[in-house]
C-alpha cells in the first residue's frame, strides 16, 4: 500500500524506516498534521497513518474519502480523534495499535511520582548552578502510602505491580476486575471509596464520555487533602481549572501530567522562541509542585519497534483483505 504519514517525527521516520524494507508498503512521511487544511496530502495513497492529534473529524473524513482513501492506521491505543460514526457511514476501515510496551508508560507515570517526591528536577538545576543547599528539598516516601490506580487496562496493570513493588498498598477501580491483581494483592473498590481513600491517584483510562473531566471539582472534593495526582493517559480526563484551584488551596498536594486538555498545538513542537499564549498552562507551571512532561510516556525505543510493527501488520491484513486484529468499529450507544 502506499501510505501517507502524517505528524511526522525524527524518532517516528527512523523507527518505521527500519522495519519498512521487509515489508511491502511505501511510506511519504508528511511533517503537517492531518486536518481538513492538509487532507489534501492524502490524494493519490491508499491508507493514512495518523497519530493522537491528528483530526479526523467529519469534514476531514469526507474530504479523504472524496480522494479515494478509506483506509486509516492509527498509530496509538487511543481513537477519541476519530468521528467513529461518520468514519462506518464512509466505509471507513481503521485500525490502531492497541498496546506498545505498557511498562514504558507505567515506568514514565512512576518517574513524574518520584521526582515530585524528591523534587530531583529543582536538585538538578541547584547543583549545575553550584547550590548543594538541601533547604526546600525534604520530600516523602512513596513507601507505605496507598496508591490508587484507575483503569487497569495493559498500562494499569504494569503501573499497579510496579507500586506493589514500592511497597503500596493498592486500590483499583475498573469496570472489569483482573483476577491477576487481585491474586497479587490489588484492591477493587467503588470510585468513591478509591478517591477517598488514596494518597496516590494514577490515571490510565480511555478518553470516553464517561471518563470526561474523571477528575473535577466535584471528584477533587472527595480526595484526601494533599493528594498526589498523575496522569500519564489523556489530558481531558482532567479538568484543568478545577485542579488549578485544588493546588492553590492545597487539596492538591503534588500534580504530575504527561498530558494536557489543551495540548494539541502545543505539544510535540519546539516553541522556545514564541511567547507562551496559553494562560493556563502557565498558570499550572507557576506552582513548584507540579511536573508537566510533553507527551513523551510513550518514548522509548521498545514502544516505538511495537508500533512500528503492529502498524505494518495492521497494514498487512488489510491489503490482504484478511480479518482485521485490532480494527476500531463504531458502537452504536
Amino acid at each position: 500500500m502506499k501510505v501517507a504519514f502524517f505528524s511526522t517525527k525524527s524518532y517516528d521516520r527512523q523507527s518505521f524506516d527500519h522495519y519498512l524494507p521487509e515489508s511491502s508498503h511505501d511510506f511519504t512521511y508528511f511533517e503537517p498534521k492531518l486536518d481538513h487544511n492538509t487532507v489534501a496530502l492524502a490524494k493519490g495513497f491508499d491508507a493514512i497513518c495518523t497519530f493522537v492529534n491528528d483530526h479526523l473529524d467529519e469534514k476531514t473524513l469526507k474530504k479523504l474519502s472524496k480522494l479515494g482513501v478509506n483506509t486509516i492506521v492509527l498509530r496509538c491505543a487511543g481513537y477519541n480523534q476519530v468521528d467513529l460514526k461518520t468514519a462506518a457511514e464512509l466505509g471507513f476501515k481503521i485500525c490502531r495499535v492497541p498496546a506498545y510496551s505498557p511498562e514504558a508508560v507505567a515506568e514514565h507515570a512512576l518517574a513524574l511520582l518520584m521526582t515530585l517526591s524528591r523534587k530531583t528536577h529543582k536538585a538538578y538545576n541547584r547543583v549545575r548552578e553550584n547550590n548543594y543547599s538541601l533547604e526546600g528539598l525534604s520530600g516523602f516516601n512513596i513507601n507505605g502510602k496507598t496508591a490508587g490506580v484507575i483503569g487497569t487496562g495493559a498500562i494499569g496493570r504494569a503501573f499497579c505491580k510496579i507500586m506493589l513493588g514500592m511497597g503500596c498498598k493498592v486500590l483499583a477501580y475498573d469496570p472489569y476486575e483482573n483476577e491477576e491483581l487481585t491474586s497479587l494483592g490489588v484492591e477493587y473498590l467503588a470510585l468513591e471509596e478509591l478517591l477517598a481513600s488514596s494518597d496516590i491517584i494514577s490515571l490510565h483510562c480511555p478518553l470516553t464520555p464517561d471518563t470526561f473531566h474523571l477528575i473535577s471539582q466535584k471528584t477533587l472534593a472527595q480526595m484526601k487533602d494533599g493528594v498526589i495526582i498523575i496522569n500519564t493517559s489523556r489530558g481531558a480526563l482532567i479538568e484543568t481549572k478545577a485542579v488549578i484551584k485544588a493546588l492553590k488551596s492545597k487539596k492538591v498536594g503534588n500534580l504530575g501530567i504527561d498530558v494536557y486538555e489543551q495540548e494539541e498545538d502545543l505539544f510535540f513542537q519546539n516553541r522556545s522562541e514564541e511567547i507562551l499564549q496559553d494562560e493556563t498552562i502557565a498558570r499550572l507551571m507557576t506552582f513548584t509542585n507540579v511536573l508537566i512532561t510533553g507527551h513523551q510516556a510513550f518514548l522509548t525505543n521498545e514502544a516505538l519497534a511495537q508500533i512500528a510493527t503492529t502498524t505494518l501488520e495492521n497494514l498487512d491484513e488489510l491489503e490482504a483483505g484478511k480479518k482485521l486484529t485490532n480494527e476500531v468499529v463504531w458502537k452504536e450507544e
